[in-house]
């Protein structure tokens, strides 16, 4: 059998925190572009506070295209959080 059919998947690592932060009054937006790809996978809001994520499935890495596009939010002084499992984007949210 193949380990890797057992790892959690990037879009339950995601869902999982949206409904946290949805259930403790976060704003959750699914961030897509039509003209770049390579944008982190979700913006949240909450009280004057952008968080800016992508998601992973837990030991992955991000791709050359999206490591340029976070290193241009970077550069315009953002903050791209890699969360590649429940617990690191709860905590991230509760901080």
């Amino acid at each position: 059998m193949n380990p890797k059919s057992y790892r959690l998947r990037e879009s339950k690592v995601e869902g999982a925190v949206v409904k946290h932060a949805e259930s403790t009054g976060w704003l959750s937006f699914k961030w897509k572009s039509a003209n770049s790809r390579g944008v982190p996978d979700r913006l949240f809001f909450k009280d004057s506070t952008l968080l800016i994520v992508e998601f992973k499935s837990p030991g992955e890495k991000p791709s050359a295209q999206q490591k340029l596009i976070h290193g241009a939010l970077r550069f315009a002084g953002f903050e791209v959080y890699i969360i590649d499992n429940i617990k690191t984007g709860r905590d991230l949210l509760d901080a």
